[in-house]
């Protein structure tokens, strides 16, 4: 597996090598020695997978500490646009924002450290997406900021979204900060 770098500390792109024939195709989408070499020694506890149809937008979410996770995200069919915003108070990215497609075609991963709030939108209609954590989900911990907000200024990739109720009630960027 390849193991890329982004701008972001932490924020790492995942290449599967994948080993396609007549049947169809393989690829080992985790392997715990391989995190370690690359200084990614967490323990998933939680597994998570949800099926959205096009233009369904689910975030920006995180969990507040001491239950902040740790996500390692992938598409098993379709495709999103994925977005982790650093809200690492002390980093020199906090506040921007990384952007990624993801999809079943490049069947590339994404490792979002705790630490950032994240939010995808589906591309295509019965996405499957699934995202190992780091972290137990905590309803008193949940939190999030709006998709929208003017100061993160986040490039979706289309405009006509479906949000649930519960995103739209989400904190505004100024709030976050304020905490």
């Amino acid at each position: 597996m390849n193991f890329i770098p982004t701008p972001f500390e932490g924020l790492i792109i995942l290449e599967p090598k994948i080993f396609r024939d007549d049947r169809g195709y393989f690829f080992e989408s985790f392997n715990t020695e391989d995190f370690k070499k690359h200084n990614i020694a967490f323990d998933f506890v939680q597994d998570n997978q949800s099926l959205s149809n096009k233009g369904v937008l689910r975030g920006l979410h995180f969990q507040k500490p001491p239950f902040e996770q740790g996500k390692l995200i992938r598409v098993v069919k379709g495709s999103v646009w994925d977005i982790a915003v650093d809200i690492r108070k002390t980093s020199s990215t906090f506040g921007k924002y990384f952007a990624l497609e993801l999809n079943d075609r490049n069947n590339q991963m994404l490792w979002i450290p705790p630490g950032f709030a994240h939010g995808f939108l589906t591309l295509e209609d019965n996405t499957i997406f699934l995202y190992k954590c780091t972290n137990f989900y905590n309803k008193t911990a949940e939190s999030g900021i709006r998709y929208d907000d003017p100061d993160l200024n986040i490039q979706w990739s289309q405009k006509n979204t479906i949000l649930s109720e519960k995103d739209l009630q989400l904190q505004s960027w100024k709030e976050f900060i304020a905490g």
